[in-house]
């Protein structure tokens, strides 16, 4: 009865060193940029910047209360903002994919109201929405990798 358990023990053994030594341990991919892809994701990045260095022109034409030149700036030069937005945001690791999705979706929300006020010269709602899309762009940009 000794022999037999010691046969069992030591094919057990056998078979427990065979299965790991043969198992393959899967490697994990660590989350980071290529230098390729931050290139990329820079120069979309810099198209944002810029569009942002030209909100405070929007905050004067709101404040101004212009409301024909607000609607045409928005729908000019800031016209493929949520284009731009959501190219970046499908370049980001995917962790950041869904925040940074989230934000351009609220950004745009916000400067299509902010068009809706400007509409019905709503000054307040106007200067609410102004703000949104401001801290939503910013917030946006802070997902950019840094170069």
């Amino acid at each position: 009865m000794v022999t037999y358990r010691s046969v069992i023990a030591f094919v057990l053994m056998l078979l427990t060193t065979m299965l790991v030594s043969c198992s393959s341990v899967t490697e994990t991919k660590l989350l980071s940029y290529t230098t390729a892809q931050v290139e990329e994701i820079q120069t979309y990045a810099g198209d944002l910047l810029e569009l942002r260095d030209r909100l405070p022109e929007l905050a004067d034409l709101v404040q101004k209360e212009n409301w024909t030149f607000v609607r045409n700036f928005i729908h000019g030069p800031l016209g493929e903002l949520r284009t731009k937005m959501i190219y970046l945001s499908r370049n980001l690791l995917p962790n950041d994919q869904e925040k940074a999705a989230a934000l351009a979706k609220e950004t745009f929300q916000s400067l299509v109201a902010l068009d809706a006020a400007a509409e019905k010269a709503d000054y307040k709602v106007a200067v609410r929405n102004l703000s949104k899309t401001v801290a939503g762009l910013n917030d946006f940009l802070e997902l950019v990798p840094k170069s």
